[in-house]
């Protein structure tokens, strides 16, 4: 019986069947959107870690930021995750927007991924 998924779902996984492909072995920066925050992983998909995370609900932004649903809140979690990342060793990676747009939200986070040390 085959699965219904919704379009989303279809959407991410082309996005991430892509990626696979293209990757060469370069870790990717996968990013979630909800309605209240966003969150945003280094993820090294050949030893299946976790290099690097942040997220509006992290205690240092949740402090700084009045939501976590905006685009100053993006800005902020992109340069976070980017810091930590270059402080674990990773320069490069793939940008994993999921289903999402690459609008809004989701592209202040990858600019301000770029301008903290990231390269995609």
């Amino acid at each position: 019986m085959a699965k219904n998924l919704s379009l989303f779902e279809r959407r991410r996984s082309r996005v991430r069947y892509q990626l696979k492909k293209k990757s060469a072995g370069r870790p990717r920066l996968s990013v979630f959107r909800s309605s209240k925050h966003i969150y945003a992983q280094v993820i090294d998909d050949v030893n299946g870690v976790t290099v690097a995370a942040a997220s509006t609900l992290d205690k240092d932004l949740r402090e700084q930021l009045k939501t976590g649903a905006d685009l100053s809140a993006a800005a902020a979690v992109g340069k976070l995750v980017a810091e930590r990342a270059v402080k674990a060793g990773v320069n490069v990676v793939v940008f994993d927007r999921g289903g999402y747009i690459y609008h809004g939200r989701v592209k202040a986070l990858a600019d301000a991924a770029r301008e903290g040390g990231l390269s995609f």
